[in-house]
């Protein structure tokens, strides 16, 4: 039996895992900085970079505690370089190129938003490629079309904010808490969905699997505001219409979510959809999904809750590449952009 230590610090959380080739989780670790980030209503790189610092060390020493193995008995390290924030990304690098040097073992790289749709496969128990793979999070939505565990071609993705992002900046401007999925989701659900027509950019063209919120934002902001008004604090929304305005914001986002992913699925002509991300965790998205796909005759997959949010047990996808002898060498570079 191999085990490896897989490490994940592209963004806000520090995580650690030790799983096995035969993808059994021996112990886990997650340390959120939500804390950190809420007074500014969104991640400030640096604040979770110095984060990232303090934390790496502890949460690995407690990811071997639970899982009741020490370092020496580990055959590899795989860590997230890509996508993400060039500082927290640097901290988990080093640390895993470290550790490598130390105990004479390889290096794996994972793909951080490939890793999201890999939640999927550990979920199910079973192979679950070729498929759609679909990742709403914070910092992406994107589609892919996945031939195996280490192939995923990229259909399309967001030419702006990212769902998650959208999220978070609806919430400030209602001047909910951070972070803001679980805020607006929250107040959506003693909202009317039809209460205000917001625009679903791109749902009725099948051939552009791209993603646009900015115009929704836009239009959020102007239902609160009004035209031409843009200081938020002078504004009073009473609980019913800040309900409504939610509700029907969740509503378009999801919308635009299901269409395209069917899209996909139709283009691919795969019967089998894999959702990962921070917004999969979505109740409403969810449940819109599974209606489709029950209507459709689509197999859905859909990460559990606890491995939406950014994880390192997901970043057992690293056995695949072990398997396949994919091993990095101590050079490996960070890339803060998505890479197919």
């Amino acid at each position: 039996m191999k085990t490896i230590l897989t490490l994940e610090s592209t963004c806000d959380e520090t995580a650690a895992a030790i799983v096995t080739d035969s993808l059994e989780v021996l112990g886990s670790a997650v340390a959120s900085q939500d804390e950190l980030h809420r007074r500014f209503n969104g991640v400030v790189p640096e604040i979770a970079a110095r984060a990232h610092v303090e934390r790496i060390l502890p949460v690995i020493d407690l990811a071997l505690e639970r899982a009741g193995v020490t370092l020496q008995s580990i055959d590899a390290i795989a860590v997230a370089n890509c996508p993400g924030l060039a500082g927290s990304l640097l901290v988990g690098v080093v640390a895993a190129k470290t550790l490598c040097v130390a105990l004479e073992i390889p290096l794996i790289a994972v793909n951080h938003v490939h890793a999201h749709i890999y939640a999927c496969r550990l979920a199910a128990g079973f192979d679950i490629f070729p498929c759609v793979g679909f990742v709403v999070s914070g910092g992406h939505t994107s589609l892919f079309d996945c031939q195996n565990a280490t192939e995923y071609d990229l259909l399309g993705g967001t030419i702006d904010d990212a769902a998650g992002e959208a999220f978070d900046k609806v919430a400030s401007m209602l001047s909910l808490p951070y972070p803001g999925g679980p805020a607006v989701s929250m107040a959506a659900m003693n909202g009317d969905r039809t209460a205000f027509d917001f625009p679903r950019s791109f749902v009725r063209d099948p051939d552009r699997l791209q993603f646009s919120f900015s115009g929704l934002k836009t239009a959020v902001r102007y239902a609160i505001t009004g035209p031409g008004r843009v200081d938020f604090s002078q504004v009073e929304l009473s609980a019913e219409q800040v309900a409504d305005l939610c509700a029907s914001f969740e509503e378009a986002v999801v919308d635009c979510l299901v269409a395209k992913a069917f899209h996909a699925l139709q283009k691919t002509g795969h019967k089998r959809l894999c959702v990962g991300g921070g917004v999969a965790a979505n109740q409403r998205f969810r449940e819109a999904l599974s209606l489709q796909c029950d209507a459709t005759g689509v197999e859905l997959h859909i990460a559990p809750t606890e491995l939406c949010t950014d994880n390192a047990v997901m970043g057992a996808i690293a056995i695949e590449r072990m398997k396949a002898g994919k091993f990095e060498p101590l050079s490996m570079p960070i890339h803060a952009g998505l890479i197919r």
